[in-house]
């Protein structure tokens, strides 16, 4: 593969004359999308426990697109009125030539293309690509980090070490990139640390999103236990933390508060115990190109068929994703089956990419 993603004559000219001309993607409920949620890989050199099993199978590569078409695909969803997108895997950073497809949308930011992109990582790679993204138009990355405790993480990720990923956090800081840490509440595995996380977070200029497990995919633990909700972890933290209220949005579902005494913010993504579908403005592509309208439902539809059919045009290519927006439900259904202890939907977190 070349060093950069070069757009086909024909792909850079139809972006060039639809700029700005398309009407914008509105779903039946009359919410706009903007957002779009592109996983690269489905791979990933961890296997965090509420995320992926350990033994893992992955896509074969004739499935999973190319950059290329990653590229090609996400120009559409941009001549559509997508605004903002946000990198994501299984963990991006590990795809073989993955700054291509960064520089390549990041040549789309500016007036009537992307207003932001940005990357989720578990940061392992950060260290080597850091500087990377900031020169390709990344500004600002979330970062997985669920724990400050070396012997915890390990657990957490069955593999990994923590000083690689906290290397790879501060050579994000020192590029010149916004970090926001993003943490899941494991009850019993972290809830005694989120006091020492928003401490270490104001310390060194981070914010911090705790985020409620998801019932996705088959794992070998159980999400019964490892369920915490958000709503208690919040009431525990005001014990200690003055959290005042602020209408900053990322354009995500995370609801911030200002930490007064660290001066930095907090967010709570609830997806069980507070729906946040009422205002959803983003969709999610995996690797393979099926494109989810919701995280929390199985509804799918298949964007590779049309964009590797070498009879659909650009005009084509648009009308398939008009036509999954149409189908966009009004929410999920996130639910804890303590019953049967079994996930609300059958695939991993990786396939969507949270």
């Amino acid at each position: 593969m070349s060093a950069d993603i070069r757009l086909p004559p024909a792909a850079a000219a139809s972006a060039a004359d639809a700029s700005g001309a398309a009407a914008p993607l509105v779903d039946p409920f009359g919410r706009r999308i903007t957002y779009l949620r592109v996983s690269v890989t489905d791979r990933c050199d961890l296997r965090c426990v509420y995320c992926m099993a350990e033994d893992m199978t992955f896509l074969p590569k004739a499935e999973v697109l190319t950059l290329e078409e990653l590229d090609r695909l996400c120009g559409a969803f941009i001549r559509l009125g997508v605004e903002k997108i946000r990198l994501t895997g299984g963990e991006p950073l590990v795809r073989k030539n993955v700054i291509s497809l960064v520089r390549a949308l990041g040549a789309r930011l500016g007036a009537g293309g992307l207003r932001e992109l940005t990357v989720t990582t578990n940061g392992t790679q950060l260290a080597r690509l850091a500087d990377g993204l900031r020169a390709a138009g990344v500004r600002r990355i979330n970062v997985s980090l669920d724990t400050l405790d070396p012997a915890k993480f390990t657990a957490i990720t069955r593999w990994g070490r923590i000083e690689q990923t906290l290397d790879g956090i501060f050579a994000a800081r020192a590029a010149g990139l916004a970090v926001k840490i993003n943490a899941v509440a494991l009850k019993g595995v972290n809830e005694d640390e989120f006091d020492r996380m928003i401490a270490w977070c104001g310390e060194h200029g981070f914010d911090l999103c705790l985020i409620e497990t998801m019932p996705l995919g088959e794992i070998s633990g159980d999400r019964t236990e490892q369920y915490l909700p958000l709503s208690l972890v919040r009431a525990r933290l005001r014990q200690r933390w003055t959290l005042e209220e602020t209408d900053y949005r990322t354009g995500g579902p995370a609801r911030y508060y200002v930490v007064r005494e660290t001066g930095r913010r907090i967010g709570f993504i609830t997806p069980l115990t507070h729906n946040f579908c009422e205002s959803c403005n983003r969709v999610r592509l995996t690797c393979t190109g099926t494109l989810y309208m919701c995280l929390g439902q199985e509804d799918a539809a298949d964007l590779r068929r049309p964009l590797r059919d070498p009879g659909t045009d650009e005009a084509g290519l648009e009308a398939a994703i008009r036509e999954a927006i149409a189908r966009k439900p009004r929410g999920h259904d996130f639910v804890i089956d303590r019953r049967h202890r079994r996930p609300a939907l059958a695939r991993h977190m990786s396939v969507t990419g949270g």
